[in-house]
């Protein structure tokens, strides 16, 4: 059975071993991710090209996620590098303080608007929510607190406001500069982290397009400020990434999971790509098996239609950057035989389409969900209309036959999607069907006397230009 389900692995230190990524490419890494929060342009722009180099020769297309720092709120650094807060007693965070003068007393915090962000009585969490303080007044810009919860704090940990507000910008200098290195090198995906609104992925768009790149835009949704406008950043974006590190810490735990189902189905409705985030198989950085309960959070991201699972540090940094793979590969398969993943045959049945390869898109997926079809052949020249596809479920792969290396690797985000390098060489249909015929049998995905749905348009390297299909058996002979 094909995983439908995309697997994206953050490469890092664990990864730059040239045998492990071919292991880990040839166990099914489908995206990679290279976080710039972590490392110089050197080290990602190698990890890139060391990537490209063996995906080729292992004949795979893998896309590439540039995810930005963003503009995480963060204390600054303690004289002793850390220190133990204590519950009860006072403590005092303060733009202005000295970039290392931190105490048990107070520390420094790199944002120079938080004592205008935050009100008597709010909330703030420390260190991914273990620590949580309460804010009990205001003097200029010192922000005295109260430790409801303490623990260990040390050098650069971030900041939250329980409930969400505080409003750095969401592109930093170093952002905006990492999106010009990103189109240098042609990435395929940015990921911008802290979104606020819609504006925000406007700007880095333009920004990418300025630039001269074509990398589709990822909002990473971790600020509970964005959960307010969701639509319109769905509406925006190429794709969203569920985060739910920091979103968890900002709007609660108890909360996340319902948050998580809800963006995944407006996101797939909206006919955009969705990816979930965020401690997927977080204890695989230090064992080689999962836990039953993280099998259960991947297969339940899985049968809620997520277009791909993410690791982080699992891959980056973990011990067993290969199994990882494996392991996830193999609950992404069980969760798919699940009857929740099976066909939707409603899926936008009472829908009206604004575009000719946007409705036989839908088209083909409601014949090929009614009719014994083995796969879906799509010659594309963007990927657009295998992306329509596979918002509706189905079981059947959808193949996306492009010349264009870009587009191959742009596709293999897209659920149930797989990426076929084509190029046309006939006129005749005839000669063009052998063609078509010849690499899947060649590749093996299909067998001589198998149904097949073609879709295609009349006019060769136009974009946007499909507006036919056709079911076909494979012959080769014919």
């Amino acid at each position: 059975m094909q995983r439908r389900c995309k697997i994206v692995a953050t490469l890092g230190p664990s990864t730059d071993d040239l045998e492990t990524l071919r292991n880990m490419v040839e166990a099914g890494l489908d995206v990679a991710r290279l976080n710039f929060s972590h490392g110089n342009r050197q080290e990602q722009k190698k990890r890139l090209l060391n990537l490209r180099k063996i995906a080729g020769d292992c004949g795979r297309f893998v896309g590439v996620i540039g995810d930005l720092q963003g503009p995480k709120i963060r204390v600054r650094r303690f004289k002793k590098s850390s220190v133990r807060l204590k519950k009860g007693n006072s403590f005092f965070l303060d733009s202005t303080l000295g970039e290392a003068e931190g105490s048990s007393k107070g520390v420094s915090v790199a944002h120079d608007k938080m004592h205008l962000d935050v009100t008597v009585g709010d909330r703030l969490l420390l260190n991914d929510g273990q620590i949580k303080l309460e804010v009990e007044s205001l003097e200029g810009t010192r922000v005295n607190t109260t430790i409801l919860i303490g623990g260990v704090i040390s050098d650069h940990k971030g900041i939250n406001r329980e409930g969400g507000g505080l409003s750095a910008d969401a592109l930093t200098d170093k952002d905006k500069a990492d999106i010009k290195f990103a189109a240098e090198v042609g990435m395929d995906f940015i990921a911008i982290s802290f979104v606020r609104n819609a504006g925000d992925v406007h700007e880095a768009r333009k920004l990418m397009e300025n630039a001269g790149g074509s990398g589709k835009i990822i909002a990473k949704i971790e600020r509970a400020e964005a959960l307010e406008c969701i639509d319109e950043i769905i509406d925006a974006s190429d794709a969203v990434m569920v985060a739910r590190g920091d979103l968890g810490v900002e709007m609660g735990y108890a909360e996340l999971t319902g948050k998580q189902k809800q963006i995944i189905k407006k996101t797939t409705f909206n006919n955009k790509i969705v990816i979930t985030a965020t401690q997927m198989m977080e204890s695989m950085i230090e064992n080689p098996v999962p836990t039953r309960a993280e099998v259960s959070d991947v297969a339940n991201a899985v049968m809620d239609g997520t277009d791909a699972v993410m690791l982080s540090a699992e891959t980056a940094v973990g011990k067993y950057p290969v199994s990882v793979i494996e392991a996830m590969s193999e609950v992404c398969i069980g969760a798919e035989k699940h009857i929740q993943t099976r066909p939707r045959t409603t899926h936008r049945a009472d829908d009206r389409f604004s575009a000719i390869d946007e409705a036989i898109a839908m088209a083909v997926m409601h014949t090929a969900n009614h009719l014994k079809v083995k796969a879906i052949i799509a010659l594309t020249e963007t990927g657009t209309t295998t992306l329509w596809m596979s918002r509706a479920r189905s079981d059947i792969p959808i193949y996306a036959f492009t010349p264009h290396d870009e587009t191959s690797r742009r596709v293999t985000l897209y659920r149930g999607v797989y990426p076929v390098s084509f190029t046309i060489q006939e006129s005749d249909r005839r000669a063009l069907y052998r063609d078509i015929f010849s690499t899947l049998l060649q590749h093996k995905l299909v067998e001589e006397g198998d149904r097949v749905i073609f879709t295609k348009g009349d006019l060769d390297g136009v974009s946007g230009g499909t507006n036919s299909m056709q079911i076909v058996e494979v012959n080769t002979s014919a």
